[in-house]
C-alpha cells in the first residue's frame, strides 16, 4: 500500500467520524421538524453508504459515486447555509420591521437559531471526502 493510499485512507475515516457526528448533532437537535429537515441526513447517510462502498469494493463506479455523493454533501451543505440564513432573517424582520443592512446582517450571523454557518460543515466534509477518494489507479 502507497502512502497515498494510506493517507487518502486515514482522511476517509476522518469523513466518516465527521459524517457520524453531523448526524447525531442533527438528531439531537430533532432537525426532524419536516422533510426538508431530513434531507441532510439523507445526504450523510448516501456519503457514509458509497464511503464503505469504497472500502469494500473500490472500483471505478465506486470512485465516481463517492464523488458524487460528496458533490451532493457540498450542495445540500451550501443550499442549508441558505435556508438558515434566509430563516434567520425572516425572524429578525418579523421581530423588528425597520431592521436592515448590515445591523440585519450582523443579528442573522450573531443569531443562535437556525445558526445560518452550521451546514457549511458539510461543504468542508465533502470537500475533505472529496480528497479522501482515490482514483481506481492508486488503489494497487
Amino acid at each position: 500500500m502507497t502512502a497515498m493510499l494510506r493517507f487518502r485512507r486515514h482522511i476517509q475515516a476522518l469523513v466518516v467520524l465527521g459524517v457520524a457526528g453531523a448526524c447525531i448533532d442533527l438528531a439531537l437537535l430533532r432537525h426532524t421538524e419536516d422533510w426538508q429537515q431530513l434531507v441532510p441526513f439523507a445526504v450523510l447517510l448516501l456519503a457514509l453508504a458509497t464511503l464503505a462502498w469504497l472500502r469494500l469494493a473500490p472500483g471505478r463506479a465506486a470512485v465516481r459515486s463517492g464523488r458524487a455523493a460528496m458533490l451532493l454533501v457540498m450542495a445540500a451543505g451550501a443550499l442549508g447555509v441558505a435556508l438558515h440564513y434566509r430563516g434567520s432573517m425572516e425572524f429578525q424582520r418579523e421581530s423588528d420591521p425597520s431592521i436592515g443592512g448590515l445591523t440585519l446582517v450582523r443579528k442573522v450571523m450573531l443569531a443562535h437559531s437556525p445558526p445560518a454557518l452550521a451546514p457549511g460543515s458539510m461543504i468542508l466534509l465533502g470537500l475533505f471526502g472529496l480528497a479522501g477518494i482515490n482514483n481506481v489507479e492508486d488503489q494497487e
